[in-house]
């Protein structure tokens, strides 16, 4: 349109006449282009100077009009766009099939391309971005697609949703996909696992969002990533590079592969009812399948066979031994020498009391490391015998830690009466070793500073009469009121005999 200006000015604004051969020379046109710009000029009705809040639209509109066709009429059936501007707000809809739809519903419609084009005009929207280069077997993408698949419980028909987690190789596009249950620590590693052992190969690195359960600090600068997700990379020798904080073109490639996972996944099968993770997952494949080994429209190759060509050569191997999740934690080793996991509690050196150690949990096992050697091991517990402690870090005469011993415990519940220096004994007596009960004798005295001295007394005996020997049934016992209420379903118990427990062999 400047070009178009200028041609009118020097035709029609010189004082001296200028011909249409100087003007194409002027403007680097040929002559017959500037015999069709005047005529169609004259036919418009364009005089100069033409007017100024005539816009470049405008004088388009004007030069180039179609007389045949009135101006905001199509010649194809038109959809209603702004209802499928909302249609592509719902979980797993696209244009392709928005496009779908309308066809089998007016077969004389707009093919895809142009059916595109015309919503992205009614969008009116365009976003500049970044093309960034991907080397064949450098950067495998990967995040959770914010939609969800449900899958309903066949026995009670509630629906639980499931999480999507996509990857994409930067090279050749190929995508995996696979639905978990949540987006926490254990699926997040599980899926990267299974990922990679699906590209039967290692990238070199891998970029993800800023997922909390894989890292802790985003941070352009120093991104603190989780423990666990860092033994996990070092394990199949990868590189963890989250992508920058509120940058979702740092990973485009993966935001690209979630609407097109999106589109083969979640739109394909939200028809379909499923009622298990693993029939979600195959049906997944199934879908992934056709997705990886579909011709892409530019390339005239798939997915698979640029994978084939690109990535998977230049993928490293994967590791002779399979990777087992593992979590990490910092814990602090109590005054029984024993640390607490899930409940459980597991013996390490006594020469470590109340110092702060690294545990590492898997589903068989459970190790200690302190300044990165390894200290003590442990079978993994998930039932029976609370304890497991090893000989060999007990010390000699059980009184390392002096402060907690059986006659500090003794000596407090002396205190409060006979009764309760016998429930304290009976506790000690019942544990393979004294320091195990010394957490519960902790427990039960603190519950006996509210009660006064005769109700500690009388619940201590009702906790000897019944056996009761966990702080937790001494609680229930003070919550419940049940040292008010004499059993009747047996004989008083004989008293304990205080003598026999001090003489056992923990008080020698």
């Amino acid at each position: 349109m400047r070009q178009i200006r200028e041609l009118f000015r020097l035709k029609f604004g010189s004082l001296l006449p200028t011909s249409d051969r100087q003007i194409a020379a002027q403007l680097g046109v040929a002559r017959s282009t500037v015999a069709e710009y005047l005529e169609r000029a004259h036919v418009a009705g364009l005089s100069w100077p033409l007017p100024p809040n005539l816009s470049d639209a405008e004088l388009e509109e004007r030069l180039f009009a179609r007389p045949n066709i009135r101006p905001g009429v199509r010649r194809r059936p038109e959809p209603d766009w702004a209802a499928m501007h909302r249609e592509l707000k719902r979980p797993g809809v696209t244009l392709m099939i928005l496009w779908e739809e309308y066809r089998a519903a007016h077969p004389d419609g707009y093919g895809y391309s142009r059916f595109c084009e015309l919503y992205r005009e009614f969008e009116a929207r365009l976003a500049p971005s970044m093309r960034q280069p991907h080397l064949a077997g450098d950067k495998v993408f990967v995040d959770y697609s914010g939609k969800t698949l449900p899958i309903r419980d066949p026995a009670t028909g509630a629906v639980r949703p499931a999480q999507l987690f996509i990857a994409v190789l930067g090279a050749s596009n190929y995508t995996y996909a696979e639905a978990t249950w949540t987006q926490t620590l254990p699926d997040w590693i599980g899926a990267h696992v299974r990922m990679l052992e699906a590209f039967q190969g290692c990238p070199r690195l891998i970029v993800p969002d800023n997922l909390k359960s894989g890292v802790l600090k985003a941070s352009f600068y120093d991104p603190e990533l989780n423990r666990s997700y860092a033994h996990m990379a070092h394990a199949y020798s990868v590189g963890i590079l989250p992508a920058r904080p509120r940058r979702p073109r740092d990973k485009a490639k993966v935001e690209a592969g979630v609407r097109i996972a999106q589109y083969f996944i979640l739109g394909r099968l939200r028809n379909l009812p499923f009622f298990s993770l693993a029939e979600a997952n195959g049906a997944i494949d199934r879908v992934l399948e056709d997705l990886n080994t579909r011709p892409q429209r530019r390339l005239g190759l798939s997915r698979r066979e640029l994978f084939e060509q690109l990535d998977r050569p230049a993928l490293r191997p994967l590791p002779d031994t399979p990777y087992e999740y593992a979590e990490w934690k910092l814990v602090r080793v109590g005054p029984d020498y024993h640390v607490e996991v899930a409940g459980f509690y597991y013996s390490v050196p006594a020469t470590l009391i109340r110092q702060q150690i690294d545990a590492r949990l898997t589903a068989t096992t459970v190790e200690f490391f302190h300044r990165g050697q390894r200290i003590a091991a442990h079978a993994r517990r998930h039932g029976g015998e609370r304890h497991s402690t090893v000989p060999e870090h007990m010390p000699a005469a059980h009184r390392r830690y002096a402060e907690w011993s059986p006659e500090r415990f003794e000596r407090d519940a002396g205190d409060l009466g006979p009764n309760t220096v016998a429930l304290i004994r009976a506790i000690l007596a019942s544990r393979p070793h004294p320091e195990q009960g010394f957490r519960t004798c902790r427990g039960v005295l603190k519950l006996f500073r509210g009660p006064n001295r005769a109700r500690a007394e009388a619940v201590s005996a009702r906790a000897l009469e019944i056996g009761a020997t966990t702080a937790d049934s001494i609680a229930s016992i003070l919550r419940n009121n049940l040292d008010r209420v004499r059993s009747t379903a047996r004989p008083e118990a004989p008293a304990l005999d205080h003598a026999n427990i001090r003489g056992s062999r923990y008080f020698h």
